[in-house]
């Protein structure tokens, strides 16, 4: 099996955000880096259906130049 990449990031989340992690990670007994991870993977599907700033963008563009 290959080895994760484990690097370092700071991710900044409003007070009552972390608090809430704090406690489902306390409550799991599993770390905060723990409880992020899982989060993401259950959540990516839908995120990845968000638009982009740049589509949004370009959507904006599109709208000028018909005009």
């Amino acid at each position: 099996m290959a080895s994760a990449d484990k690097r370092k990031q700071s991710l900044y989340f409003p007070e009552e955000m972390l608090k809430e992690i704090q406690d489902e990670a306390n409550r799991q007994d599993r770390s905060l880096s723990w409880i992020v991870q899982q989060a993401w993977r259950i959540a990516r599907g839908e995120i990845k259906k968000f638009p982009s700033v740049n589509d949004v963008l370009d959507s904006d563009r599109s709208r000028d130049d018909d005009r």
